[in-house]
């Protein structure tokens, strides 16, 4: 492609996520789905620069206002290839220059606001704290409150793209194998600092190329994630439920962890979803131990009655606003793509109060969400705990340094998503 269709194509994808109220990575993935002519340096560039502009979404926002100028997806790339990729007004005229396959001709307006942002930075001492950091006026007196003098760090932190982990499926390889199988197809790899199992790309990755991926040695989970699975502590010859399962990335932490004996249960509302994960757990070698169960199936809700005090383990990876992932998704800090976060707090009370009557005496029960906000987290297994005597809290080890009693990870203190955890211990 030339330079100026990626920028048409950046342009498109834009407006299809403007109109179309649905995640950026599904924007970009079904664009991309049905131009199968575009080459993959173009498909890097274009996806990077959505990503880019999107994540300088406060701060183009502000220079727009500023400027008083229409806050479109047109102008919101004029912004970026000004103040981003430093582009002087001969460059930017090129790339719209209404060629074939191009942009139309920058307007009176657009060129405009073009000339008076020339030379000037992103970044503005005089934009306020919120705006130079990327934070939702929604969500602000939250993330205060979490972070407190270490708000601007945090918030900062969670600007950058997200690192590319890799979880080991120790099951089939221990970690030294799959870092020299890895080395020799050319992925650079480092042992992470948190999780045993966890690897961290050096470079840019295409895992489907590599021994490793196609014989199920390693799945793309972040290493905050595998930590959830990892606190977990599931031994050999356990039953365990893994409640809110989804595709299934902890299912299969912890059936490898495992070692294939014992028994998982994976359950989840989106039976497709469920199903989907069927061919990663035949593929990793560990489909034996792993029961599939719908739990909107009349069958699978008549199961669950029967299930009183019978699991090890009940893992709930509760759905939550998603905060903690904003660096991965940075689309989700000024969008809501499903309920809102007073919905969510009822959602993730019902689900706790529908599933700790599973954990047997002595088991234990695992709250985990990618999300910052206290409301989703310690103010949640507060709740639960004065309506449920019967169970007490497991506090991680503070030598960790994950967070004590809670898991509380962040970007800028454990380089990965943000993730909480709380470990409560039924009495017996």
């Amino acid at each position: 492609m030339k330079p100026a269709s990626r920028i048409k194509a950046i342009i498109e994808i834009l407006e299809s996520s403007q109109i179309s109220r649905v995640p950026l990575n599904k924007c970009v993935g079904d664009y991309m789905r049905v131009r199968r002519y575009i080459g993959s340096k173009d498909r890097s560039y274009i996806a990077e620069s959505v990503y880019s502009i999107t994540r300088a979404h406060a701060r183009l926002g502000w220079w727009l206002e500023r400027t008083k100028t229409p806050d479109t997806p047109r102008t919101r790339v004029v912004g970026w290839i000004v103040l981003g990729e430093h582009a002087d007004e001969k460059r930017l005229n090129d790339l719209f220059d209404s060629s074939k396959y191009a942009p139309e001709t920058l307007g009176d307006e657009e060129l405009a606001f073009a000339r008076k942002i020339l030379g000037e930075s992103l970044m503005r001492k005089d934009m306020s704290e919120a705006v130079r950091v990327e934070c939702p006026p929604d969500h602000e007196a939250l993330l205060r409150t979490r972070f407190g003098n270490a708000f601007a760090e945090e918030m900062t932190a969670m600007l950058e793209p997200a690192t590319l982990d890799l979880r080991v499926n120790t099951f089939l390889a221990d970690k030294e194998k799959v870092m020299n199988y890895l080395e020799a197809d050319g992925v650079k790899v480092s042992e992470c600092k948190l999780c045993p199992w966890a690897l961290r790309c050096g470079n840019k990755a295409y895992l489907s190329h590599t021994k490793a991926f196609s014989k199920g040695w390693i799945e793309i989970q972040d290493e905050g994630s595998q930590l959830i699975a990892w606190l977990c502590d599931a031994q050999p010859g356990m039953q365990v439920l893994d409640y809110c399962a989804g595709a299934g990335g902890k299912t299969l932490a912890l059936a490898s962890a495992m070692q294939r004996k014992g028994r998982v249960v994976a359950m989840d509302t989106d039976e497709r979803r469920l199903e989907n994960g069927r061919k990663r757990y035949k593929k990793a070698g560990l489909a034996d131990i792993i029961e599939v169960r719908a739990l909107l199936d009349e069958r699978n809700k008549k199961w669950m009655k029967r299930q009183k005090g019978k699991f090890d383990i009940v893992l709930i990876d509760a759905p939550c606003s998603g905060s903690g992932t904003w660096r991965r998704n940075p689309d989700m800090r000024w969008q809501t793509y499903g309920p809102a976060l007073d919905e969510l707090i009822v959602i993730q009370a019902q689900i706790l109060d529908s599933a700790w009557k599973c954990v047997k005496p002595g088991g234990k029960l695992v709250y985990a969400t990618c999300s910052l906000f206290s409301a989703e987290n310690e103010n949640q297994i507060a709740h639960f705990l004065d309506e449920h005597p019967e169970f007490e809290v497991s506090p991680i080890d503070e030598n960790l340094e994950l967070g004590s009693p809670y898991m509380q990870l962040s970007p800028a203190h454990h380089g990965t998503d943000g993730f909480f955890t709380a470990i409560l211990r039924r009495k017996d």
